[in-house]
């Protein structure tokens, strides 16, 4: 969401590198164009203005460090800033009570029901807690229906009252029967509008006196940008709310509502919607956002997504592998099925330091490329996999008819797998970050550009290219006769 603004402050940054010293002229050149950058963010004016008098005082009051470049500085100086706009740290949620109740409002179409789902597996899985859903949406049947699919999906039970339409009382029985049966926490999932109007806001405000609410979360779009502010300042004025879930943060939205959300109400986001799955809701960290914004990655992130995504047990397994240099095809299958679960080598790329530029080189290989390479892998026999110095030119060719592919294919993942080998013998690159070390700057750069070289063609597009290879040559001869 935010890769236009990271752009945009990351060629800031690069005209300010090389030059010796940071002078009121070339500060005064790079705050204007960082304005402009988070105006085109959908940042909120006064808020975008705020930020730059306090970056530009920084930066005007700073010494210049020998070992330091004008453009780090300013570097450290913007993300500083940014984190303190975002919110400093993470907000935990507030769930004393037994049961606590999370209210979650917001207009309609922000993914409030959606939101629920993912927020009760995210308390139930991550937190360990017994969770209960309601369905408060009354208005719109659909929502009732699709809160229980969700609670089936989830295992997690779901509070329905369909002949009433009092929500403060069916919330109010929902709250009654979680504290008789041990649950530790309700999530009340409530009707939203086109628009925010009186009568919707008052229901929500009985809503709360009826059942104590210990959060009131409002659901707000990003795509909404500078109405997202306004959207919330109406909200909070009405509920006083606790905070923020921000969804579709996966999207193509400028991301102005998050770095102006929090300034505006005083209340921080809790958690970000990264994407249509369930699982696909995170704590929001200020300060890893700021990183991923400025270009800096967020390893953090990524190892905790990988920590959840891969077992303990294989991680050590593959570890004493790469120490003892015994890196297989087997453990490449296996590495390559991981990476599937974290959203792809793309979207790992963009959690380190400079991958993004990476990912984007990667945009036009094949998404094929990965199922042909573990069509090969699967044509090998066992023996192949577990020993991959087997690898002969007889076994290459009936690897290839086994895959249906063209040789040239198997022999280029033999060579790429065996760059991978000699990479992974030097730093432990796989080993490392699976087990939650950070990278080398250089290391992830070697393998993204491994990763990001262009897909071996299959059988039948080297065929395909060979006739119009040759169709070609023939045009030319014409062309030379007819001359």
């Amino acid at each position: 969401m935010f890769e236009n603004l990271s752009d945009k402050l990351h060629a800031v940054f690069k005209k300010l590198r090389g030059q010796s010293v940071l002078t009121e002229e070339n500060i005064s050149e790079a705050m204007r164009e960082i304005r402009i950058a988070l105006l085109e963010a959908d940042v909120n004016l006064t808020i975008a203005s705020e930020l730059i008098a306090r970056i530009k005082e920084d930066c005007a009051g700073q010494e210049v460090i020998r070992s330091v470049t004008p453009g780090q500085q300013v570097v450290k100086i913007v993300h500083d800033r940014l984190v303190e706009l975002l919110g400093g740290g993470a907000s935990e949620l507030q769930l004393e009570h037994k049961p606590a109740v999370i209210m979650l409002v917001g207009l309609h179409g922000s993914g409030k029901t959606t939101t629920a789902g993912k927020l009760a597996r995210l308390l139930s899985r991550e937190y360990q807690k017994k969770v209960l859903l309601v369905a408060g949406d009354v208005y719109r049947p659909a929502a009732i229906d699709q809160l229980e699919i969700l609670g089936r999906e989830l295992n997690i039970p779901v509070h329905v009252e369909r002949t009433s339409i009092n929500v403060p009382a069916i919330a109010a029985n929902a709250v009654k029967d979680a504290a008789a049966n041990g649950t530790d926490v309700v999530i009340i999932d409530t009707a939203g509008r086109l628009q925010i109007d009186e009568t919707m806001v008052q229901e929500l405000v009985r809503l709360r006196q009826a059942v104590q609410a210990d959060e009131v979360l409002l659901v707000a779009d990003s795509a909404l940008g500078q109405e997202a502010v306004s959207v919330a300042e109406h909200f909070h004025n009405a509920l006083s709310l606790t905070g923020f879930i921000l969804t579709k943060l996966d999207g193509d939205a400028r991301g102005g509502a998050a770095l102006s959300i929090r300034q505006v109400t005083g209340c921080p986001v809790k958690f970000v919607g990264t994407g249509e799955k369930l699982d696909a809701l995170e704590v929001f960290h200020p300060d890893r956002m700021a990183g991923r914004i400025l270009g800096m990655g967020d390893v953090v992130s990524l190892v905790e997504k990988a920590s959840q995504a891969i077992d303990e047990e294989d991680v050590r397994e593959l570890q004493e592998k790469i120490r003892k240099s015994q890196f297989d095809y087997n453990d490449f299958l296996k590495q390559m099925r991981q990476l599937s679960k974290l959203g792809g080598m793309e979207s790992v790329l963009k959690f380190l330091p400079g991958g993004r530029q990476i990912a984007d080189a990667m945009a036009g290989v094949d998404p094929k490329h990965f199922t042909r390479l573990e069509a090969i892998i699967l044509s090998m026999t066992p023996e192949e996999r577990a020993n991959p110095d087997l690898m002969s030119f007889s076994r290459k060719k009936r690897i290839a008819a086994g895959s249906g592919v063209a040789m040239e294919m198997v022999s280029s993942l033999v060579k790429q797998f065996e760059m991978m080998r000699k990479m992974m013998k030097h730093n432990g690159l796989l080993g490392r970050m699976m087990a939650g070390g950070m990278p080398d700057a250089g290391s992830h750069s070697s393998l993204g550009s491994w990763l990001s070289a262009p897909a071996p063609l299959s059988r039948k597009e080297q065929d395909k290219k060979k006739k119009k290879a040759k169709q070609q040559k023939k045009d030319r001869q014409k062309q030379r006769r007819k001359k």
